[in-house]
């Protein structure tokens, strides 16, 4: 269990680092002294990343929805999402 644990950690890890590297690639864009092929290299990385993100937002939202669905769980009790509380 601990493999998955690691797993899971680095997975978010990289997820995080390319959504990061989204938001750079976003304010690159943004910038008015850019030239138009470096402005174009930087969407077209981000098109790409953003991609990938909402493909790895996909499969997380599948596994919370097996998570969510369990039938083993009481009907009357409800699980705990702590994790996504801020």
């Amino acid at each position: 269990m601990a493999k998955s644990n690691a797993k899971d950690s680095g997975s978010m890890k990289k997820f995080e680092e390319r959504l990061e590297r989204l938001e750079e690639l976003s304010g690159q864009i943004r910038r008015t002294d850019i030239p138009l092929d470096e402005a174009l290299k930087a969407f077209e990385e981000g098109i790409r990343l953003a991609r990938t993100l909402e493909k790895d937002l996909e499969k997380v939202e599948s596994r919370i929805e097996v998570l969510m669905s369990n039938t083993e769980a009481p009907p009357d009790e409800s699980p705990e999402l702590e994790l996504f509380d801020e």
